[in-house]
Formats: structure tokens, sequence, C-alpha cells
């Protein structure tokens, strides 16, 4: 029993991770209708700039300070020169798009650091503690607690501010919302701005636990997939809870099935993501679209 609670409290730290790369997933597609494939690469380009500060000498929270800014202006630049353009063209033309993204920013790190790996400083301090015989690092809560931080950050700010409820209203009817005065184009860009500002923050997270490197992302966006696919495509809440669902049942899952191995063990939140989408296609938290004939 305290090998599971153990390996529930490692998949938590996983799960949300996965929750934060998930919910930048979900902000662009609420927003345009759009997955971005790309916002895992877009992620590691801005954190391998933050580590490139770290090189020069400045400490890892100034680092942070001035790269986020710095991606959220990077997303605004892709929707406005790359999204943008084809936003009306059929969806797999966007999704061949969306794929261009991720080669072109996997192959620009890979122009402007190599390819080797690099350690990657934690924002956490190297600590931990045993509570009631469970190992509970600085690191996890330190995670969990940014992944509860930026829930509550985005749900503020999409309730209870006048910017919120005009991105809400954007995503919801593009052409209502002009009528009324929004600034509908302005409004997906600084969508696109906030989850390239998430995804950063994921890859911080991330960085240290798998070293940085060009392909880092590749699996958390596996993962961050499959979390908003199990959560709901529409709904924050569900690629929280669908990435921290999906954290606990790998770390679980492939602990106590020993024929899956480490290899494998991608398998185990896609095959739950297929099974909660056969019995409710919309997710744990998707809302139905009722259509009038």
């Amino acid at each position: 029993m305290a090998l599971f609670f153990q390996l529930t409290a490692d998949g938590l730290a996983s799960g949300a991770i996965y929750a934060s790369l998930a919910l930048a997933l979900v902000l662009i597609f609420r927003a345009t209708r759009i997955v971005n494939f790309g916002q895992g690469e877009m992620a590691t380009f801005s954190a391998y700039c933050a580590w490139q500060l770290c090189e020069w000498g400045v400490p890892m929270m100034v680092s942070f300070l001035v790269v986020t800014p710095l991606a959220f202006l990077l997303g605004i630049v892709v929707f406005r020169f790359v999204i943008r353009p084809v936003s009306r063209a059929p969806v797999e033309a966007v999704v061949v798009v969306t794929l261009g993204l991720f080669v072109v920013f996997q192959a620009l790190c890979l122009w402007l650091w190599g390819s080797d790996q690099r350690a990657f400083p934690s924002l956490f301090p190297n600590l931990g503690w045993d509570v009631l015989g469970i190992r509970v690092t600085a690191s996890a809560v330190g995670t969990l607690a940014v992944l509860l931080g930026l829930a509550f950050a985005i749900g503020a700010v999409f309730r209870f501010t006048r910017l919120g409820l005009a991105m809400r209203a954007s995503a919801y009817d593009g052409e209502k919302s002009l009528l009324v005065g929004i600034p509908v184009e302005r409004m997906l860009m600084l969508g696109w701005g906030f989850a390239a500002m998430i995804g950063f923050i994921a890859a911080l997270l991330v960085g240290p636990r798998l070293f940085l490197s060009p392909t880092m992302m590749m699996p958390i966006l596996l993962y961050a997939l499959a979390s908003a696919t199990l959560g709901g495509w529409d709904s924050p809440l569900g690629a929280m809870v669908g990435g921290l669902i999906v954290g606990v049942v790998e770390s679980v899952g492939a602990a106590f099935l020993p024929f899956i191995g480490a290899d494998l063990r991608v398998v185990i939140p896609i095959i739950v993501a297929l099974v909660v989408l056969l019995v409710r296609p919309i997710g744990l938290f998707g809302t139905r679209t009722v259509v009038k004939l």
C-alpha cells in the first residue's frame, strides 16, 4: 500500500506537467478550434532561451522573468504571421501548418544549440520530506503549486475580467463578437500568447527531470494530447484533471503491469483516454453542442 501511495504522489507531480501543456493546448483550441502540434517545440525553444541566459550568468529566477514575456510575444507572432493567414483554410491544411511549427522549432533548437542533452536548473530546492512513509520532494510540491496557481489565475481572468469575457466571447462566436465591438483578432492573438507562456512554464518544470534537448517535449506533448482528450478539449478544468489522471495512471500502471515496461508505458494513458471516449466522446468535462435543424 505504501508503494501505491508513493507512485500516486510521483504520478501527481508528473501529471501536473502534462496538465500544464494540456492547458495551453486547450486555450488555443477554445479560441481557434486548432490543435497546435507545435506547442511543445515552441516551449522547448523558450526553455533554451532561459537556459542560455543562465549560461551567461543570469540567475534562474531572473531568466524566468525575462523569457516569460518573450514566450508570450512568440505566441502572438506565430499566430499573426503563421496561423492567421491560414485560419480560413481547411482543417487539414491547418494541421499541416502546426506540424510545420513542430518541425521548424525543433530544427531551430538543433541548429542553435545542438542535439546534446544539457542539465537544466530547477526552480525549486533539492529538498524532500517523509510524510507517513511517502517521500515528498520540494520539486513535486512546487510543480503542483504552479499548476494550481495557473488554474486559479486563468479561471480568475476568464471569470472576473473584461479581457477574459471578451476572449470567451471571441472563442464562442467571433462574428457576433465583432458586432458588439470586440477586437476578435486581438483576443485570439492574446490566447496564443497566453498558451505559449503556459507551455514555457511546462518546459521549465520538465527540464530538470528529463534534461534539456530539442526533443524534450515530444513525449510530454503526447501525454498532454491524451490529457486534453480525456478531460475535454473545451474545458481548462478538464485539462488539469485529465493531466493528473494521466500522470497517476501512468505511474501506477507501469509499476503494477510489469509486462508493459518503461518503453511502452505511454500506451497506458492512451488506452485510458480511448476507454473514456468510448463512454463519453466529449471527455470528462467537455460540453455538448446542440445544433438546431
